[in-house]
């Protein structure tokens, strides 16, 4: 059996805390066997630019049908400590892409743990510059 291919398909904030961030994460399955793969746990972790970013573990479960793909949609817990050094990290880099790893377990349907293992760039879009008017002094000012 190959191991299935893996990638984020989404990542969105589902809750903000002052020390742990819940994160929605959607990962896009891709199987490339010829029987279905049946998942009904998985674990997991995303890293940023080498660096660990967020954890989780499910026990949905899912069908993958062969040669076919599905959307897993999990929950995923990262710290303030990994956030805060995301960020500070890319602020210093000028970077214009983000490099990301997503790896883990499938478990399920007779499975002993197939594991996975995803490294992605992610190129981020360029922002137009906006000019900025020059400040003009207060009305009434000298």
């Amino acid at each position: 059996m190959k191991s299935p291919e893996v990638s984020l398909s989404d990542v969105t904030i589902e809750e903000f805390g002052l020390l742990e961030q819940r994160l929605g994460i959607t990962l896009r399955v891709m199987n490339p066997n010829d029987a279905d793969l049946r998942i009904d746990g998985v674990s997991f972790a995303v890293d940023v630019n080498g660096q660990s970013f967020a954890k989780g573990v499910s026990n949905k479960a899912v069908t993958v049908p062969r040669f076919g793909e599905a959307l897993l949609d999990l929950s995923a817990v990262s710290t303030l400590g990994d956030l805060l050094r995301q960020l500070a990290e890319f602020a210093k880099s000028g970077r214009d892409s983000v490099q990301y790893r997503v790896h883990g377990q499938f478990y399920g349907g007779g499975l002993n743990g197939v594991p996975f293992d995803s490294k992605r760039e992610l190129k981020l879009p360029t922002l137009p510059l906006v000019p900025v008017p020059p400040r003009r002094p207060p009305v009434g000012s000298v």
